[in-house]
This record gives C-alpha cells, sequence and structure tokens, in this order.
C-alpha cells in the first residue's frame, strides 16, 4: 500500500514528468524517435508499479492510438518486465531472505535488456 502511495505521490507532483521530459530531451538529442521516447514512462515505471505502468499504457494509447509505434511499444513494455521491486519484497520477504546480494542489480539489468530487446522488436516489426 505504501508503495502505492508514493508512485502516486510521484505522479500527481509532477516530478515523473520533469524527469520523464529530461529524458526525453536526452534521447531526442542522440537521434532517438519521438514516438519511442513517448513511450519511455511505461517502461521507468514498469520495475515499481504494474498498475501505475497499464495506467501510463493506456495514457499513451489514448493519445498516440493503439496502432501507433508508441501505444504499441507501450504495450511491448507492460508485458515485456516485472515489477521488480515488488518480486523482491513479496517473494524474499514471504521465505525470509535478508541478503539478496546482487538481485536487485540483475533485475534492473534484466529489465534494461527487455526494453531495449522490446524497442528493437517493436521497430522491426512495426
Amino acid at each position: 500500500m505504501g508503495m502505492l502511495v508514493a508512485i502516486s505521490f510521484f505522479r500527481n507532483s509532477g516530478l515523473f514528468e520533469i524527469i520523464s521530459n529530461g529524458i526525453s530531451f536526452v534521447f531526442s538529442n542522440i537521434g532517438v524517435s519521438k514516438q519511442i521516447t513517448d513511450s519511455l514512462p511505461v517502461a521507468m515505471l514498469r520495475p515499481f508499479s504494474s498498475s501505475g505502468s497499464r495506467g501510463f499504457m493506456i495514457d499513451a494509447m489514448n493519445t498516440f492510438g493503439v496502432d501507433s509505434l508508441t501505444g504499441r511499444l507501450s504495450a511491448i513494455f507492460q508485458c515485456s518486465a516485472e515489477t521488480t521491486f515488488y518480486v523482491i519484497a513479496v517473494y524474499f520477504g514471504s521465505i525470509n531472505v535478508k541478503n539478496t546480494r546482487y538481485t536487485l542489480g540483475i533485475m534492473l539489468l534484466v529489465d534494461l535488456i527487455c526494453v531495449i530487446a522490446a524497442i528493437a522488436v517493436a521497430s522491426w516489426f512495426f
């Protein structure tokens, strides 16, 4: 419940929009398509909250259309990554694991690989 409240504050405060716009600005300056950067908020929020990233996915689909690259890429991001922090908190907490060692780093690396693979697949197919 605390995670949902924190994400709601983060999203409603405008801080997430500032970070998202900054990342979009950086990626647009290195030549990444605007359609790809418009779908990045889904990928950024997915490790924290499934429902939050689903909200961003629905917003992207309403704004840009379901058949747009942004809409399709948002859907791929939604399906290709896991809610990393939830998995660590619930699954490791249920079996009383105190030292997660490299779990967080590896899971975030896998999330990054999923984002890169999703961009490659979406660009290739669509």
